[in-house]
């Protein structure tokens, strides 16, 4: 059965040494594996993070976090290389941790959460944009290789991303990278807001597929929301999907008039029940699915 992890923003945001006791938390709620953000340089002391992850019984996959000065899309090519050099480092930290995928919006030129509207381009600088990210993965992807590391790239909805926004458009850019360590993730949240249908895209993104983000259409803890997870699972059973599978419940549960959904917020409770449920739903499903087949 496929390994099913907690984002480490589930808790704390960094994520630092004094929070590596939640790792055996996570462990005893039922997670396989933590999705940690790519700590900032100085912010874990790699080794020591390693250990603990190792104490707990936990593996890990890295999360990278883009912003306008690190981002393959910019025409500034100063922004452009630190993109690179972005990945670069993301991919030396994921050696260090002992984790084997880099996942997140590597394409870069993020929206909201950088304080950035869209705007309308050209079809010229579309292509181009197109181009700088496909050299930049290109470039990531050699290292990577070298690594023992594959990058997952992940389509964000309209409001977090202007450059990758569906799976098609990711298949798209996948095969004009062409590097078999440059490869897909996939988000349901996101899919929700730009997928006609959530188990055909999966199906679109076929062997591409290297790590999943089970999410509701709300980011609350699944089966609170809309989400047909029967025929996500059964849509990942189609495609032969053994890779990771990681939750991100960090909606908290607050509908008070004015509170910015967007913004995120730490815990104000102990959600341990809802969470070993959460982790206990998925896998039933990814149980149930592989029987009925």
């Amino acid at each position: 059965m496929n390994p099913v992890g907690l984002i480490s923003m589930q808790y704390a945001r960094p994520f630092t040494a004094e929070h590596f006791p939640l790792f055996e938390t996570m462990r005893k709620l039922g997670f396989d594996f933590v999705e940690l953000l790519v700590p900032e340089a100085g912010e874990l002391d790699l080794p020591v993070a390693r250990r603990a992850l190792s104490d707990a019984g936990l593996s890990v996959v890295l999360a990278a976090r883009v912003n306008l000065e690190r981002n393959l899309s910019s025409a500034d090519p100063r922004w452009h290389q630190a993109g690179i050099d972005y990945l670069r480092y993301a991919i030396d930290t994921a050696k260090a941790l002992g984790a084997s995928i880099v996942g997140g919006p590597l394409t870069g030129n993020p929206l909201v959460f950088a304080g950035r509207a869209p705007q309308p381009v050209s079809e010229a600088e579309r292509l181009d944009r197109k181009e700088r990210c496909v050299v930049g993965l290109q470039a990531a992807g050699r290292h990577a290789q070298q690594a023992g590391i594959t990058l997952a790239v992940e389509p964000l909805n309209r409001f977090e991303s202007d450059v990758l926004c569906t799976t098609q458009q990711a298949v798209e850019l996948l095969d004009a990278v062409g590097h078999p360590s440059v490869q897909l993730m996939l988000d349901t949240f996101h899919m929700h807001m730009e997928e006609a249908s959530i188990p055909e895209a999966i199906r679109l993104g076929g062997k591409r597929l290297v790590h999943f983000q089970a999410n509701e259409n709300h980011r609350g803890f699944p089966g609170t929301g809309s989400t047909d997870w029967v025929a996500v699972g059964r849509a990942l059973h189609d495609i032969a999907y053994d890779g990771p599978i990681s939750l991100e419940p960090f909606r908290r549960n607050d509908d008070r008039f004015g509170v910015p959904f967007a913004q995120w917020r730490p815990p104000h409770e102990d959600e341990s029940e809802r969470l070993a449920a959460s982790a206990a739903f998925i896998k039933s499903h990814l149980l149930l699915t592989e029987f009925r087949r």
